[in-house]
C-alpha cells in the first residue's frame, strides 16, 4: 500500500509539472502585455515600454521564465512558497487567499445540494422506470442540461430577485396563483409517489389541497414579510425527516426503527425551546456546534439503547434523525431575523441583491450580530446557488439514473431478489451501494473544481471568487496570477483522481490495492 501511495504521488507531481509547463508556455507565446502601447501617443512611451519588459522579463524566453517561477514553488518545501507578483505589484498568495472563501461559500453549497438532490432523484428515476415520475424528470433535466448558464441566471434576478421583492410590498397570493401553485405542486407529489391511477389522483388532491392550505396561510397572515417555523413547522419536518431515515435504512415496517426514528424526532421537539437559550443575539460559530453536539449525543444514544442487537442500525437512525432535525431549528432562528434585515436602512424592503456577496451598508451593530450577517449571507448566496444547482443537478440524475439502472440487470440483484430480500433492501444495500462505485470519481472530481470557480455566475452576479481572478488574468495578460490559478486548480484535480482510486476500496471490498 505504501509502495502504491509514493507511486502515485511520483505520478501526480510528473503531471503537474507537465501541465503547468505546458499552460506556462502556451499563455506566455498567446499573450502580449506589450499590445496595449501600440497606439499610445505618451512621450515616455518607451521608457514604460522598457519598464514593464523588465518588470515581467518579457526578453527572457517562457520556459526560462517558467523555471524561475517554479523555484518559487518549489522553494516551498523549505517554508519560503512564493507564486510571485501581479501586474499590480501585489503577491498572488494574498490574492488567492481572498478569492478562495468567496468560491468556496459560492460553489460549495450548489454542488452539495445538486449531488444529494441529483442522485437521490436519479436513482428514484431508475427505481420507477418507464414511470410518469421518470418521463417528467428526464424531460426537465435534458431541459436545465441544456440552458446556458448566463440566461438562467438573468431569469433568476428578474423572477426572484425583482419580482420578488416588488412582491413582498404587498404580500397577498392571488387565489388564482394559489391554484394554479397547488395543482402543479400536487402533480410534482403524485408523480413522485407514483402507484395505480387512484393512487395517483388521491395523492394528488391531497397534496393539492395541503399546499392549497399553506399558501392560503402565508397569505393571510402575512407570513413572507415575518417568515417563521415554529414549533409545528419544525415538529412536523422532524417528523418527515424521521420516516425518510427509518424508511432508508431499516423500514418502516421496523419497530424499533419506527421508535427510534420518530422518538428522536420527539425529543428534538422537546428540546425546541431549550435550545432557545443558546441562541441569543451574541451567539457565535460555536453556539451553533454545541447545539448539533447536544441534539446528535442525544439522538444516538436513543438510537444506541433501542435494541441489544443491530445497535449499529438504530444509531445510525438515531444519528441522522438527529442530523437533519436540528437544521430546521437553525434555520428558523435566522428567518426570525428576516423582518427586522429587511426594514432596515441597508436594505430598504428589497431583500433578495442581484449583485455582490455581501452588503456593504449594514451596521456595525448588524455586522457583529451572527443571525443578521448570517442572513444577509444567506439571500445573497440564494441566487447564484439556485443557477448552479439547477445545472448540475441535470448531469447528476442522468448518470445516477444509468448507473443504477445498469446495476439493476446484474446477476446478484436478481438473486437477492429471488432470495425472498424486501425490495428495499435489494436497492438501498445491494444496489445504490454498487451503483455509487462510478459516481465516486464524478463526486470527488467535482468538489476539486470548487476552487476552479465559476467564471459565468460569478460575473453574473459580480463575486470576486477564482472565477473572476481566472478571467481577470487572462484579460490582463497576468501570467503569474494565471498560474497562481492554475496550479492550484491542477494540484486538487490530481489529487481528487488519487482520493478517489482509495475510495473504491471502500465503496467496494471487492477492490484491493495491489503493490
Amino acid at each position: 500500500m505504501l509502495q502504491y501511495i509514493l507511486r502515485r504521488l511520483g505520478m501526480m507531481f510528473v503531471i503537474v509539472f507537465g501541465a503547468s509547463f505546458l499552460a506556462y508556455n502556451l499563455q506566455a507565446y498567446s499573450s502580449d502585455p506589450l499590445s496595449g502601447f501600440g497606439e499610445s501617443t505618451a512621450e515616455n512611451k518607451e521608457y514604460l515600454i522598457l519598464q514593464m519588459t523588465r518588470d515581467l522579463q518579457l526578453d527572457v524566453p517562457p520556459p526560462i521564465r517558467y523555471f524561475s517561477w517554479l523555484r518559487g514553488i518549489v522553494a516551498g518545501l523549505w517554508g519560503d512558497f512564493n507564486m510571485g507578483l501581479t501586474r499590480d505589484g501585489l503577491p498572488v498568495i494574498e490574492i488567492l487567499a481572498i478569492a478562495i472563501p468567496v468560491t468556496i461559500k459560492l460553489v460549495i453549497t450548489a454542488t452539495f445540494l445538486a449531488i444529494v438532490l441529483g442522485i437521490s432523484v436519479g436513482m428514484i428515476t431508475a427505481i420507477r422506470q418507464y414511470s410518469r415520475f421518470d418521463y417528467s424528470m428526464t424531460f426537465v433535466s435534458f431541459l436545465l442540461f441544456s440552458l446556458p448558464i448566463f440566461w438562467v441566471a438573468v431569469l433568476l434576478k428578474e423572477f426572484m430577485a425583482i419580482q420578488f421583492n416588488d412582491f413582498l410590498v404587498n404580500p397577498t397570493i392571488p387565489p388564482i396563483a394559489i391554484v394554479l401553485y397547488s395543482l402543479v405542486f400536487g402533480l410534482v407529489a403524485a408523480g413522485f409517489v407514483g402507484g395505480a391511477r387512484l393512487q395517483f389522483f388521491l395523492v394528488l388532491a391531497g397534496a393539492a389541497l395541503f399546499a392549497a392550505a399553506l399558501l392560503y396561510f402565508a397569505s393571510a397572515t402575512q407570513w413572507f414579510i415575518e417568515p417563521s417555523l415554529g414549533i409545528f413547522g419544525v415538529g412536523f419536518l422532524a417528523l418527515c425527516n424521521a420516516a425518510i431515515v427509518i424508511q432508508l435504512i431499516s423500514g418502516l415496517d421496523s419497530k424499533k426503527g419506527r421508535i427510534a426514528g420518530f422518538g428522536v424526532a420527539l425529543v428534538i421537539i422537546a428540546l425546541y425551546y431549550p435550545l432557545q437559550a443558546l441562541m441569543s443575539a451574541d451567539a457565535s460559530l460555536i453556539n451553533v456546534f454545541g447545539i448539533f453536539a447536544i441534539t446528535i449525543s442525544v439522538g444516538s444514544a436513543i438510537g444506541y439503547f433501542v435494541s441489544t442487537i443491530d445497535k449499529r442500525v438504530y444509531l445510525r437512525i438515531g444519528f441522522f434523525t438527529a442530523l437533519m432535525s436540528t437544521v430546521p431549528i437553525i434555520v428558523n432562528r435566522f428567518m426570525s431575523e428576516f423582518a427586522g434585515y429587511m426594514n432596515s436602512d441597508a436594505v430598504n424592503g428589497r431583500p433578495v441583491p442581484t449583485l455582490g456577496q455581501r452588503n456593504d451598508l449594514l451596521t456595525p451593530e448588524q455586522i457583529d450580530n451572527f443571525w443578521i450577517s448570517g442572513l444577509d449571507t444567506a439571500v445573497h448566496l440564494v441566487l447564484p446557488t439556485i443557477a448552479l444547482t439547477l445545472i448540475s443537478f441535470a448531469g447528476y440524475v442522468r448518470f445516477s439514473r444509468g448507473s443504477l439502472l445498469e446495476v439493476l440487470n446484474m446477476d446478484y440483484i436478481r438473486t437477492a431478489r429471488a432470495k425472498g430480500l424486501s425490495e428495499r433492501t435489494v436497492i438501498v444495500r445491494h444496489g445504490m451501494r454498487n451503483a455509487m462505485l462510478p459516481l465516486t470519481t464524478i463526486l470527488v472530481n467535482d468538489f476539486a473544481g470548487l476552487l476552479g470557480g465559476a467564471i459565468i455566475t460569478e460575473g453574473v452576479f459580480a463575486w470576486q471568487g477564482m472565477g473572476q481572478l481566472f478571467n481577470t488574468a487572462l484579460r490582463s495578460y497576468d501570467l503569474n496570477l494565471f498560474m497562481g490559478v492554475f496550479i492550484l486548480s491542477a494540484t486538487l484535480t490530481v489529487l481528487a483522481n488519487f482520493v478517489s482510486d482509495l475510495l473504491y476500496g471502500v465503496v467496494d471490498p471487492r477492490i484491493r490495492i495491489r503493490k
